[in-house]
């Protein structure tokens, strides 16, 4: 059972959101990424009030990288799409699992980011839960 309307126009997007943003971080860094995406989706709070779909989470303005520099283009495979309807049935483990953000940086990944605390890093991603008291509802199980 899926924890997010999708259907299959979404998967793709999301299939083509994990190989332009964690494809050099194999299977585990792709769905890290989706489960930060989902995440986005389930929420309505802090950077992600009103949307509630896939395709606005992806939209959002400078969420990603991939889509400002073009690489979100390419053309979703078979195997990303398995990895996204995944992320759409609830697949996420730590250090993803309960975060809104994450990001590459060229070294250390910072203790907060935006305020944001730092939860884990997985090969070249940092990623972020909210603060206690912002976005409680991340925190809920399926």
């Amino acid at each position: 059972m899926a924890v997010i309307k999708a259907p299959s126009r979404h998967i793709d997007m999301l299939a083509r959101l994990l190989r332009a943003e964690a494809a050099g971080e194999g299977k585990q860094g792709m769905l890290h990424v989706g489960a930060v995406t989902v995440n986005r989706a389930r929420t309505n709070c802090s950077d992600f009030k009103g949307l509630n779909t896939l395709p606005e989470v992806i939209n959002q303005p400078k969420a990603f990288e991939a889509l400002q520099h073009g690489m979100y283009y390419q053309r979703a495979r078979e195997s990303e799409k398995r990895l996204a309807r995944r992320n759409v049935k609830g697949y996420r483990s730590w250090p993803a699992k309960y975060s809104l953000w994450y990001f590459r940086p060229e070294g250390d990944c910072p203790p907060t980011w935006y305020d944001q605390r730092q939860v884990g890093r997985y090969k070249a991603h940092c990623f972020y839960e909210p603060v206690a008291g912002e976005c409680d509802e991340i925190y809920n199980t399926y």
